[in-house]
């Protein structure tokens, strides 16, 4: 059968459906899917994604039988409406709307009223007896099509923001309102808008060297190739890559009869959400305007109205809703709403035009939703049995329960300060950063280590790079579904919209409110959560730990994964912090870092004392007096954990790094161990090593200085003694750093087996619950894990290292290559923030797989801040780790990344049993 380009809906029938997104869009085939459910749908039909493939293989050429499907199609929707295209006296006028499998607002480009031509006005002025709606249709066709098809489909750049076509004719408008003390577009009248019309048409000829097109198929094709070209516009490609969507989908192109919410007092357009998205309450919540296109509500030019009482605010509560004024259509709005969510089962972002009474759903889909939002409404659904514990853990990705770890302004601060300004709470969480007032600025101060805020009127498509770069958003205008808002809340950005008491004077580059000026540079905090916008620095606070939904959310999280999650943790306050996220046990404890910070000063001189030995004396007194130091720390550490595992590392860095350099210390160093100064500078420099990341450390310590081993151990074994004594449950992971050879690992373990059993005799214990271990940090003990593995019980991916190691990459110096490297394709992403999974993730496999070759009981984990990054912790699971190990912030990100990966993973193990091979047919003799 011959492919097919072209899928139809309308007449309560489609030949698409809801599963058919990757073909047709995600627009394309939720309205096929409406159509099916007999919800009222303009009809139209759906080019597929695989033609804006073809386009962009052809040279931007379309396939030769994709004019006859359309044709074909257009026939379809003009037999429905009794209406034809291009018809002189019965009109029929169409929109050309992008629509990709996932969605992504206001990225690309749509076109409406087309088909407006000087033939086919008269006829829709008699069809809908009112000059002013066709003439007001026509001036938004012009500005569209010139802006969309003549301008960016044929690739011209304007010199800047000011001069491109569409701000051309805004000018002219905002001129004619000027000349005519118009206070807004509806005070415009038919020979008004006629004589716009003409004037948009010269700026065009004028600009773009060309003629508005008077044909309505030059119209049609037009817009239908620009939406194919604006899948590789500049703020598409941004946001795609922003959002990891691949450049091989392709868009679909949408094309759809008018219905008009224009068309006066008993005409309108809205969007609306089955649930508040910006705090998740199962509230229907949305926004309209009378008399007005879709873009009206999105662009923030009039505030809209809200649709219902919930969704009034500070900004609209004068404005007359929805379902006070038609209350009919209100009635069977809020019914389709009902039953689109019940269908979908999920929040749905919705889309309707009024015309002339009539209700019409343009658009169902999945809607976006802030990160304490879509954990409520996870939560909600499940309770309401519309989901099951599943789907409530894949509804929120890692990236928005970051957002309810994020900082959030200080209350107290917040209290005695007026806010400056009040907008609509858009994106949750609190930010400070200085004002910009252009997405190049954001980009470009941000590049330069500065925190920003993005103050703009309204925030358009082609501001999303700028958007992402700042801290936080501010718009003068626009409601909670504008362009702002929407982009914010999927990303889980901190943003305020609507401010209406913002003055923003661009040219001078100031802000005001309540008669205050702020200039560029100048700090503003934001409380997206409130909507409030303070002048200056306010402190802010670390996320609460205590989210009560919260917790509930990650044990339906924990009840799914089947991979653990653990902490990295150096002192009892990051154990207990660790404990209250829910980390499972201790992945990574560094002994070494009882030398920086807080309370160190005594052991570091005793270390330092202790590095700069010469004789083995002189080192085993050090080393005395640095025990009880040690012990002290691992102790504090393995009761906060209480039951729980303690991965205990070895000490790892190269003793040079713990040498003074202030010459203070060093007179005290050197009067302590009884010797000269120039003597202690000689044994100083002899410890100075060219390449130390591969030197004299980790297990090479303990292999040369035994000594240093046994006092480690010792202390582990004692303080676990002392607290199982103390009646707790200590369990110590001895880890030993830096290994690549088996016999390393032998030569520890003598000297950790001896230990254990003097401390046994000691204590009068018959056993301390231990395991003995290694980091898998090098290459080459990737190589020989089948060996490594013969002599201890757990490995420990430290992917950190192994990373450094495996590319050759400085982990401290990539910044002057990395950026470039991303930026050119050669490297997908930093593999220091994600594992490389074809080269280092090779390694690890090969590591797992010989290491239970020959020790089937052998633990794995890892433990580099690899162990906090969604895609890593799907890797580890993949490979069948037993747990994951990273910053205790990041340990409510790994519990759901690991349930995640859990319902992935088993998923396509069922699909794979299921799906056999058909078996060929034979050919028939």
């Amino acid at each position: 059968m011959a492919k097919r380009f072209v899928y139809e809906f309308g007449g309560k029938k489609a030949t698409g459906n809801a599963k058919m997104k990757n073909l047709l869009g995600g627009k394309g085939a939720n309205l096929a899917e409406m159509t099916n459910l007999g919800i009222p749908v303009p009809p139209g039909f759906t080019i597929t994604t695989e033609v804006c493939n073809y386009y962009y293989e052809n040279k931007r050429k379309l396939p030769k039988k994709l004019k006859e499907e359309v044709k074909r199609a257009l026939r379809n929707v003009e037999k429905i409406l009794g209406r034809k295209f291009g018809d002189a006296q019965n009109p029929l006028l169409v929109s050309v709307r992008s629509g990709a499998r996932r969605s992504m607002p206001g990225m690309m480009e749509t076109v409406l009223n087309i088909g407006l031509t000087e033939k086919t006005i008269p006829g829709l002025i008699k069809q809908s007896g009112d000059e002013r709606f066709v003439y007001d249709a026509y001036r938004r066709l012009i500005t569209m099509y010139s802006d969309v098809v003549m301008e960016k489909g044929a690739g011209i750049e304007p010199k800047d923001e000011e001069s491109g076509i569409r701000r051309q004719l805004e000018k002219i408008m905002n001129n004619m309102k000027k000349e005519k003390n118009y206070r807004n577009d509806l005070d415009l009248n038919a020979e008004d808008l006629k004589e716009l019309c003409a004037r948009f048409k010269k700026m065009i000829k004028q600009t773009l060297k060309t003629d508005f097109p008077d044909d309505h198929n030059l119209q049609l094709w037009g817009g239908i190739e620009a939406v194919f070209a604006s899948w590789n516009g500049k703020r598409a490609v941004s946001y795609r890559r922003i959002e990891g969507i691949p450049n091989e989908w392709g868009t679909a192109v949408n094309v759809q009869a008018m219905v008009f919410g224009n068309m006066g007092k008993d005409s309108a357009t809205g969007v609306g959400f089955t649930r508040n998205p910006g705090n998740g309450e199962n509230k229907f919540y949305g926004e309209y305007l009378i008399n007005a296109q879709g873009e009206d509500v999105v662009a923030g030019i009039r505030t809209p109205a809200p649709i219902n009482k919930y969704s009034t605010s500070e900004h609209n509560k004068d404005l007359v809703t929805l379902e006070k004024t038609m209350p009919t259509i209100y009635k069977k709005l809020d019914g389709y709403q009902k039953r689109l969510e019940r269908h979908y089962k999920d929040m749905q972002d919705i889309e309707f035009t009024i015309e002339n009474s009539k209700l019409y759903m343009l658009q169902t889909r999945v809607g976006k939703r802030n990160g304490p939002a879509a954990v409520k409404m996870a939560m909600d659904m499940l309770k309401e049995k519309l989901i099951s514990k599943e789907e409530a853990a894949m509804r929120v990705t890692p990236s928005q329960l970051d957002e309810l770890l994020h900082p959030m302004v200080d209350p107290q601060a917040e209290l005695a300060l007026k806010p400056f300004a009040k907008g609509l709470p858009a994106g949750p969480g609190g930010a400070t950063g200085q004002i910009v007032f252009s997405s190049n600025d954001a980009v470009e101060w941000t590049k330069a280590g500065k925190q920003v805020i993005l103050v703009r009127e309204e925030t358009n498509p082609e501001d999303v790079e700028g958007m992402r770069a700042a801290q936080a958003i501010l718009t003068a205008r626009g409601g909670m579904t504008s362009h702002a808002a929407l982009v914010a809340r999927g990303w889980g950005k901190c943003c305020i919209v609507g401010c209406s008491d913002l003055h923003i004077n661009y040219e001078k580059k100031e802000i005001s409110a309540a008669g205050k000026i702020l200039h560029e540079g100048e700090w503003l905090t934001l409380n997206g959560t409130k909507g409030n916008v303070y002048e200056g620095k306010l402190p802010m606070m670390a996320a609460a730990e205590e989210n009560v939904l919260l917790q509930h959310f990650l044990q339906v999280c924990d009840s799914i994964r089947s991979l653990g999650v653990r902490a990295n943790a150096d002192t009892p306050d990051d154990a207990h912090r660790a404990r209250n996220f829910g980390a499972e046990g201790i992945g990574l404890m560094r002994t070494e870092h009882m030398f920086y910070g807080k309370g160190s000063e005594e052991p570091l001189f005793r270390l330092r004392k202790m590095i700069v030995s010469k004789t083995p004396e002189e080192r085993q007194k050090a080393l005395e007096e640095l025990y009880p130091y040690v012990k002290k720390d691992i102790k504090g550490v393995l009761e906060a954990m209480n039951g729980l595992p303690v991965v205990m590392r070895l000490l790892d860095p190269p003793l040079h790094e713990f040498v003074p350099r202030e010459k203070s210390r060093l007179e005290q160093l050197a009067k302590d161990l009884n010797i000269s100064l120039d003597e202690l500078m000689q044994r100083a420099d002899a410890l100075h090593e060219s390449n130390p990341m591969m030197g004299h450390r980790g297990v090479r310590l303990g292999v040369t200085y035994p000594e240093i081993t046994n006092m480690q151990v010792r202390a582990i074994f004692e303080a676990a003694a002392e607290l199982i004594k103390e009646g707790k449950d200590p369990y110590p992971e001895i880890m030993v750093p830096v290994v690549a050879e088996a016999k390393e690992l032998e030569n520890q373990k003598q000297i950790v087996d001896k230990i254990y059993k003097e401390v046994l005799a000691k204590y009068n214990l018959k056993k301390i619950k231990h395991m003995y271990g290694t980091m898998i940090e090098i290459p080459r003990a990737c190589i020989v894990a089948d060996k490594i593995a013969e002599t201890v019980e757990f490995f420990s991916y430290g992917t950190n290292d192994l990373t450094q190691m495996g590319f050759g990459f400085s982990r401290d110096d990539i910044g002057g290559f990395l950026a470039e490297y991303i930026k050119k394709g050669i490297l997908p992403e930093d593999p220091f923030q994600s594992i490389d999974q074809s080269g280092i993730g090779e390694l690890i496999s090969i590591g797992i797989e010989r290491g239970r070759a020959t020790n089937s009981h052998l633990e794995v984990g890892i433990c580099g801040e690899h162990g906090g990054d969604p895609r890593s912790v799907h890797f580890c699971h993949r490979v069948g780790m037993n747990y994951v190990s990273c910053s205790p912030f990041r340990v409510p990100i790994a519990r759901l990344a690991a349930a995640q990966a859990t319902i992935i993973y088993s998923t396509e193990k069922k699909t794979r049993k299921t799906t056999k091979p058909r078996a060929k047919k034979r050919k028939k003799r």
